[in-house]
């Protein structure tokens, strides 16, 4: 039952994005405009197999909404990147219940969702946090000290 909701959460996800990407290459031009084209592409290609594995396991897939409100609906590149940012950082939290799936093909197949979310959003930004798609305020192990908060520099 828990995986299919992580199929579920997943899939919705992938739908969102595809969405959100058609709006970022409907809106740019150029490298950026190829750069969302293939993203665009990519996530319609999982959220696709995902449709297929849902429905092999004996569920119905839920259809994508007729729209999304987005963030912000981007009118500079700068704009896109930071939506696409955002899309994939959504999109690796997503696969995160799947991840801990006890279905070793669906453990593999979020991590390597997640691997190309992050690789993605690298590309459109050079950075990347520890642990992408992770909440910032993820609570510790329990026996495991609290972070000691760190003073902000002054510069």
């Amino acid at each position: 039952m828990r995986s299919e909701q992580g199929l579920g959460t997943a899939l919705a996800a992938e739908h969102a994005a595809v969405y959100a990407y058609g709006v970022i290459a409907a809106r740019t031009t150029g490298r950026l405009r190829a750069t969302a084209t293939n993203a665009f592409n990519a996530h319609r290609a999982r959220r696709d197999r995902l449709r297929a594995l849902i429905t092999t396991r004996g569920g119905t897939p839920a259809e994508p909404g007729v729209s999304y409100t987005l963030p912000v609906t981007p009118s500079t590149a700068d704009q896109a990147v930071e939506l696409a940012v955002l899309v994939e950082e959504r999109v690796t939290t997503a696969y995160l219940e799947l991840a801990a799936s006890e279905d070793m093909s669906l453990r593999r197949m979020a991590a390597l969702a997640m691997q190309e979310c992050a690789t993605r959003s690298y590309g459109l930004r050079p950075s990347i946090d520890a642990f992408p798609g992770m909440p910032e305020t993820a609570v510790p192990a329990p026996g495991t000290p609290a972070p000691t908060p760190t003073p902000a520099s002054s510069s």
